[in-house]
């Protein structure tokens, strides 16, 4: 192995030596060897002996300690900012009773002043016996004095209590918004469950955050991130007050990710004017527009085909009518904007695919790059799709693990045998990205890692792999996670290898995944994390 940059006399800011390389060129296993770093970019990868020529009295001398160095991992999918905001506020992920979850949301609110909202939670009701929805009479004499709005951790519903809906206006008259639902009990009360649009009505009377409470959760998202190994991130259903947010940590040197910020996709018309007023740099840049096609499979709202095997003649919601979802992809291609769109179901997918399709075809060949965010469920026939129209299927392998303790109940055993279909994409040269979704899922990356490579649920009840025939192997997952993220938001020529001028976006794991048991890589952490040479954590010794 020897990838070199510059002349012998020039000498390095920093060398990261005394472990295996993954350069992220293959999907190959990493070979024993060194990086120079200059001036924020890979100068040269190479063996011991090549790489000490660039060593100087200054230069910084990085050790390994046997671990892989390898390129920072890209999260595909994340919505970043709100990751900070739940780092910060009630965690209800692992509450694995209702009484537990009462528990928590009273605990939290007693530290809160009268009248400040509750947000966030990522609860989780498949936990419980039963996996009874809660209502708000839980919670309604736990929160007398707050306006509570938790979510299901899908993001895909939501529980308010009577303090929230009656804030924003909600009563029993209230009509259903298209592409959402409200749930409602025996007599016609709503029981606090709000899924997909109609969500919108409590969002809409929540006070928005502040600037430096914005700001305040970039940076706690930054610091996570980091201790991660996450060097750059796409940051999904971005609003511009996040681009602001973002734009104002870089200014204060403050910025240690780089992010591609996908904005409203009915939004299409602004953003194309804030691309073209500024798009951004090489830290923080518009990459393009976000939409939804429907929900989530378990809030059943997600689009199929066939209805739920254990919801009879339900097939799930689209959030917009197809004729917008046109016109609106239709009009961000035309102004040369990147286009990702949420499809989960198969049917969401195999529209969006039809539409990506038209759409290329009526304004012409270019390098668009489209994006189907999740790809969930799909149709056998789907699949090759991505190949053929170079589609990016952005995928997070741990919601595979997961979905896998209960999904079969909910679409059957025909459905599940093409659901997080990676082998069967990666075969048909679907362009993979991969990523967490978080706060949906957890942010740390070696965590997919795992469930891309062994596909064991969560419940430890499929230790060979829950539809094992759909694993790839670690060297495929790991070039998803870089190379892969890299060429989904057109950075692949700035980041996502190591090779000489590429930007020194490095992390070094303590350990090197090619030599560990599969049930082992979860546990794997970061030793050192860089982003542009700087070192941006070191693992405490």
């Amino acid at each position: 192995m020897a990838i070199g940059g510059g002349g012998c006399g020039r000498k390095a800011d920093v060398v990261v030596q005394g472990g295996t390389v993954w350069t992220g060129l293959s999907t190959g296993r990493g070979q024993p060897g060194a990086v120079a770093i200059a001036d924020g970019k890979i100068l040269a990868v190479g063996d011991s002996s090549q790489i000490a020529r660039y060593v100087g009295s200054k230069t910084e001398v990085l050790r390994a300690n046997g671990g892989l160095v390898m390129p920072g991992f890209a999260d595909g999918h994340t919505h970043f900012i709100d990751g900070g905001f739940q780092l910060a506020s009630v965690d209800l992920r692992d509450a694995a009773t209702p009484q537990e979850f009462v528990r928590r949301l009273k605990e939290y609110a007693a530290r809160l002043k009268p009248g400040e909202w509750i947000t966030g939670g990522d609860w989780d009701h498949t936990l419980w016996p039963g996996a009874t929805l809660p209502q708000h009479g839980w919670i309604d004499s736990v929160t007398p004095n707050n306006p509570v709005f938790v979510n299901r951790l899908d993001g895909h519903e939501a529980l308010a209590n009577t303090a929230a809906m009656h804030a924003a206006g909600v009563t029993k008259a209230t009509p259903t918004p298209q592409g959402g639902e409200i749930l409602h009990d025996a007599r016609g009360e709503p029981t606090g469950i709000f899924k997909d649009r109609a969500m919108d009505l409590i969002w809409h009377a929540a006070p928005d955050p502040s600037p430096a409470q914005r700001d305040s959760a970039l940076a706690r998202a930054l610091a996570h991130a980091a201790a991660l190994g996450v060097t750059a991130t796409a940051h999904m259903s971005a609003s511009f007050a996040d681009l602001a947010s973002y734009r104002r940590l870089e200014h204060a040197g403050r910025q240690t990710l780089r992010v591609s910020l996908y904005l409203p996709l009915d939004s299409w018309q602004a953003v194309a004017e804030s691309v073209a007023r500024n798009v951004g740099d090489d830290w923080v840049r518009i990459g393009g527009v976000k939409g939804y096609m429907d929900g989530s499979a378990g809030s059943r709202t997600a689009f199929f085909f066939e209805p739920f095997s254990d919801s009879a003649n339900y097939r799930g919601l689209m959030q917009h009518p197809e004729a917008d979802m046109r016109k609106w992809i239709g009009g961000a291609d035309s102004a040369g904007l990147q286009i990702a769109v949420h499809a989960i179901g198969d049917r969401a997918n195999a529209i969006l695919l039809a539409i990506y399709d038209s759409v290329a075809r009526a304004h012409g060949a270019r390098d668009r790059r489209f994006r189907v965010e999740h790809a969930q469920h799909l149709r056998p026939q789907d699949i090759p799709r991505f190949g053929m129209q170079r589609v990016v299927a952005s995928m997070q392998p741990y919601h595979a693990i997961d979905d896998g303790r209960w999904v079969e109940k909910r679409i059957g055993p025909v459905r599940i045998k093409t659901t997080y279909a990676f082998r069967t994409l990666y075969d048909t040269d679907a362009p993979l990205a991969f990523g967490s979704d978080w706060t949906v899922a957890p942010l740390d990356p070696m965590l997919g890692v795992y469930a891309a490579v062994t596909r064991r649920t969560l419940d430890g009840k499929n230790p060979g792999g829950w539809v094992p025939e759909q694993k790839i192997t670690l060297g495929e997952t790991l070039r998803a996670y870089t190379y892969g993220n890299a060429w989904a938001t057109f950075n692949e020529q700035k980041w996502g290898t190591l090779a000489p001028g590429r930007f020194a976006d490095v992390v070094v794991l303590d350990r090197d995944p090619f030599t560990v048991p599969a049930e082992s890589l979860g546990t794997i952490k970061p030793r050192y994390t860089m982003v542009g040479g700087k070192v941006v954590y070191r693992k405490a010794s």
